[in-house]
């Protein structure tokens, strides 16, 4: 089987590459390397990818329809796991624009270039922001999801709509996974564990927008592949799944885990909440259980352990 990766080349992208060039796929990898962060650190995720026989890397956009053609000219392409995208709630506060030609039309146009190339099954990576701040916890896929705030949830719900229209109109079959706060090795380095981890370490403040009493449904990146990888075998019809651990910590439990994990106190900022930031996300799993046997396994505490220990590595041998 032949898989092409979208964004595969960052954080779960590159994790997700490795799993299935272990499973012996071929592998397509379509990644732009954009300067959202150091392109370096994605060159780095693929490094070992690259040394593989079946592994192909395509350095395109996905909102470039030439370069989509030239993935699914170039390749038999059986099986697309869209994971590009301009990731993050408050950049897109910042950058509307940006995340709606990226997350919109760049999604349109993969489904088109899946339609002309008749590749009909399509993972789509979606994000727990679509549910907002939802009152009623824990989240399910078929709770209502009409009130994005922030654009980069806009983008993310839109995107599952397009493929529903293309799953109805083209007969594609797609599974729209909604993950909750995925972290882990590779982890993209604004987000909040990295850069508190980084923080910590290098005794500077951490910014702490709220009172940390927010919290969140953190999910180590092998659940995370654990729910692409059963999808990829399952794919039939259209399903939006939750991918996530089921349990919540606050962002203040969060800090002091980071500071036992790594064996010094955080320096604390505090700023007012941010605009766009939800206040609680908390997936309801039990359809992920249902459809693709997902059974998440890793705490936060051990995820917490193997991220410190990946961070502490990479300082070192800097």
């Amino acid at each position: 089987m032949t898989i092409l990766v979208t964004g595969g080349a960052g954080f779960i992208g590159s994790h997700l590459v490795e799993k299935l060039l272990s499973r012996n796929h071929e592998v397509v990898c379509l990644d732009n390397f954009d300067t959202f962060y150091d392109p370096r650190i994605k060159r780095e995720n693929i490094r070992r990818a690259l040394a593989h026989k079946s592994y192909t890397l395509i350095e395109g956009d996905i909102r470039d329809a030439i370069s989509l053609q030239h993935c699914f000219d170039r390749e038999k392409i059986d099986v697309v796991v869209h994971l590009a995208a301009s990731a993050g709630v408050r950049p897109s506060i910042q950058q509307p624009e940006l995340y709606y030609d990226v997350n919109v039309i760049g999604t349109l146009r993969l489904l088109e270039a899946m339609r002309h190339s008749r590749v009909k099954k399509l993972v789509f990576g979606s994000s727990s922001s679509v549910y907002g701040n939802s009152p009623k916890v824990p989240f399910s896929e078929s709770d209502p999801v009409d009130n994005p705030i922030s654009p980069y949830a806009a983008t993310k719900k839109a995107g599952e709509l397009l493929c529903h229209t293309y799953h109805h109109l083209y007969d594609l079959d797609v599974f729209c996974l909604r993950f909750f706060t995925a972290y882990g090795p590779r982890q993209r380095p604004e987000m909040a564990i990295h850069k508190f981890a980084k923080s910590i370490m290098d005794g500077e403040p951490i910014t702490m927008y709220g009172d940390g009493s927010t919290k969140r449904d953190y999910t180590f990146v092998d659940d995370i592949l654990q729910g692409v990888l059963a999808s990829i075998q399952k794919l039939q019809g259209y399903e939006i799944i939750n991918l996530g651990e089921s349990k919540t910590i606050s962002l203040r439990h969060l800090i002091s885990l980071l500071e036992e994990k790594i064996g010094k106190k955080a320096v604390i900022q505090q700023l007012p909440e941010q605009a766009g930031d939800v206040r609680l996300t908390n997936a309801d799993i039990s359809k992920a259980r249902r459809i693709i046997g997902y059974n998440p396994k890793v705490t936060i505490e051990d995820g917490l352990s193997t991220f410190v220990q990946w961070f502490s590595d990479g300082r070192r041998t800097r």
